[in-house]
């Protein structure tokens, strides 16, 4: 019998969608066609891959009335959000833009008798492992470029977004790209880990839990394929004692519970100097208040279900466990009990970094916010975690945001903003958070290798 994967919708339970596993004779085919179809396409000139690349983008953006729908029911993303699709776009028109500057020969200074330059050639064959969260931006921060760089793609999508895989495939016929140059291959973890630890993939994109990450390292051990991960966060923000808090509040409330909180760069937790934390956290909690639960599928809805039952009782326990150790709830929102994926917002003072919830990834829609003294007091906190991806300070004044950015220990720190990606910029993290760059003109350089041009003439 062959082995299912079943999408369980968190809308109502039900089975939304199921695929049958590949087996390793599809497994192996699919390799061999990536293998065969990457040499040509890595001769392919870059203006004639954007062409074909930027139609693929056209193609996947056309089918957005019909996405919309589909990642509700299959993560429980409101359909007033309009799906991914100006995010998304955004991203994959900026590295197509900027490839032919980015793969560019870097020419060294003119020495007689000799030519030198850098080139740069592609990997070879790209596995991405794409999560449920933002399962077509994160999905495309690798294959656009992957593609761009003359790489051939494979895509390996979770289980909860299996249907994006298949959309984005479709994309890539409709567009007219080279067959094999991109695939889409439903995989089991135990068949995932086998293919890495092949040594037929060269590069692994993988974004998801650390635990992942760490089974993605083991795997590829020995294969000498390159690796970029991004893994847990736990996201902060500092209020320093002049924010403007008419441009701060509402925006930490959307990085809170967007997305109910299923955020890779999602606020976590909130540290407010103690001069602005009454005016600061009244006001948090009257716009949290509006971020109210219910049908993704209706347009009023706000904060839908979390993607799995699971998930949202992780929140839950980690919310029962701070309040036993004296923490408070301030919103005591609808909650439809254990083993139900719909949990509304919460926001919880009185917290301590001795709390999973101020210390553990939470990854829905809560978050601990605690007074501080000054800005040590707040670097301090903002760094007392195992994770590195993002950070913002809220403040009116720029160059302490600047010095204060030194210390802090993330990928990107934010002023003024937070859970927004800039493909201008490189995406990455430190510490558990992972390793890699993506997107940007650094993005281009873990998807290719380097080569030493050394002429003499004679």
């Amino acid at each position: 019998m062959t082995d299912m994967v079943k999408i369980i919708s968190p809308i109502d339970g039900s089975v939304y969608a199921e695929r049958p596993y590949a087996d390793g004779t599809a497994i192996d085919a699919a390799v061999t066609k990536a293998k065969s179809a990457q040499k040509e396409w890595a001769h392919t000139p870059i203006a004639e891959r954007a062409k074909l690349v930027g139609a693929f983008v056209d193609a996947l953006l056309a089918q957005n009335s019909e996405i919309v729908p589909e990642l509700a029911w299959q993560m429980g993303r409101p359909i007033r959000f309009g799906g991914e699709s100006r995010g998304m776009e955004e991203r994959a028109r900026h590295m197509i833009a900027i490839a032919e500057q980015s793969l560019s020969p870097i020419i060294l200074p003119e020495k007689s008798g000799f030519d030198r330059k850098i080139v740069r050639e592609p990997l070879g064959l790209v596995l991405v492992i794409a999560p449920w969260n933002y399962p077509y931006m994160t999905a495309i921060n690798a294959i656009i470029p992957g593609l761009m760089a003359g790489n051939a793609v494979l895509l390996k999508h979770a289980s909860q977004t299996l249907l994006v895989g298949e959309r984005i495939a479709i994309a890539a016929k409709t567009a007219g790209l080279p067959e094999g140059v991109f695939q889409n291959l439903v995989l089991s973890h135990g068949d995932t880990e086998k293919l890495i630890a092949s040594g037929l993939i060269d590069h692994v994109q993988f974004t998801g839990s650390v635990e992942g990450g760490r089974r993605i390292e083991k795997a590829a051990a020995g294969t000498f394929a390159s690796l970029g991960l991004e893994l847990g966060g736990k996201d902060p923000a500092y209020v320093r004692a002049d924010a403007d808090l008419d441009a701060t509040v509402d925006n930490l409330v959307d990085g809170a519970f967007f997305n109910s909180g299923q955020s890779c760069c999602g606020i976590e937790r909130i540290y407010v100097h103690s001069e602005l934390y009454d005016n600061f956290l009244e006001r948090f909690v009257e716009s949290a208040r509006g971020w109210t639960l219910g049908d993704p599928l209706d347009k009023s809805t706000l904060v839908g279900p979390m993607a799995r039952a699971d998930f949202a009782d992780h929140v839950r326990s980690q919310i029962a466990q701070a309040k036993r150790s004296g923490a408070s709830t301030l919103l005591n929102g609808e909650d439809r009990g254990e083993g139900s994926p719909y949990l509304a917002p919460e926001v919880m003072v009185n917290v301590n970094h001795q709390m999973s919830v101020m210390r553990d990834e939470s990854f829905g829609p809560v978050v601990g916010i605690m007074k501080v003294a000054d800005d040590a007091e707040a670097i301090g906190l903002m760094n007392d975690s195992p994770y590195g991806l993002t950070a913002s300070v809220w403040t009116r004044d720029l160059d302490a945001a600047a010095r204060l950015a030194l210390k802090i220990e993330t990928g990107t720190v934010f002023a003024n903003r937070c859970d927004y990606l800039d493909p201008a910029l490189v995406w990455t993290g430190v510490k558990d958070t992972g390793r890699g760059a993506a997107l940007s003109e650094l993005g281009y350089h873990s998807l290719t290798q380097p080569k030493s041009l050394h002429f003499k003439a004679v």
